[in-house]
């Protein structure tokens, strides 16, 4: 008698217990719901700029800054070690950053808590990097440039974040942190502007 095989293979030859291949497609999608994420988290600062203009509680405001500057830190972090960088991530997360902290300066400014003259010194550095970021996207031989953070924007960023707690609980400390971070600004454009010129396509 003869005995019938435990497994018959399919039309295509393969056995019908074998194990299904994995989907390429799941680790995709498993990565753009990560990224998804990740992008919600940076672009929760301009939800907190929103919040920043509604809100006249001296308190709340400065948990908004600290949560800022909380959320800016852990998506950067994330991002190195999920291995989640990208150059849309990269766009994010610095206009997100960047406009809850012109939000809050101009805010602190019509309040009266900062002078015009400390406003030009705590948005140089922004205004400077935005024209920068608008000459790598114009200028063919700067458009290969990669718009990265660097030590001394992090720097100023972090002085930047201080001098608007310290305008909310501690006015005493603006002038001189206002005078740090426009130290840092210009040393930071010069930076910024130095590495643009050294990566940009030679002729």
């Amino acid at each position: 008698m003869r005995r019938e095989p435990l497994f018959s293979p399919d039309v295509s030859g393969r056995s019908t217990l074998e194990p299904a291949q994995p989907s390429i497609r799941a680790p995709l999608a498993y990565r753009r719901v990560k990224l998804a994420l990740l992008h919600t988290l940076s672009l929760s600062r301009l939800a907190f700029a929103a919040v920043f203009l509604l809100t006249s509680d001296l308190w709340l405001r400065a948990g908004l800054i600290v949560l800022s500057g909380l959320t800016d830190v852990l998506d950067g972090w994330i991002a190195r070690h999920a291995r989640l960088t990208t150059r849309l991530g990269a766009i994010i997360d610095p206009v997100a950053d960047r406009g809850f902290a012109v939000t809050a300066i101009l805010a602190l400014l019509l309040n009266g808590l900062l002078t015009p003259v400390q406003v030009c010194l705590l948005l140089l550095r922004d205004v400077t990097t935005a024209v920068g970021f608008v000459v790598t996207r114009v200028v063919p031989t700067f458009r290969p440039v990669e718009v990265k953070a660097r030590m001394l924007g992090k720097a100023t960023t972090a002085v930047q974040t201080l001098t608007l707690l310290a305008a909310l609980v501690l006015p005493v400390f603006v002038k001189p942190l206002v005078a740090v971070a426009g130290v840092l600004a210009v040393a930071a454009v010069v930076d910024y502007t130095n590495a643009m010129w050294r990566a940009r396509v030679r002729p």
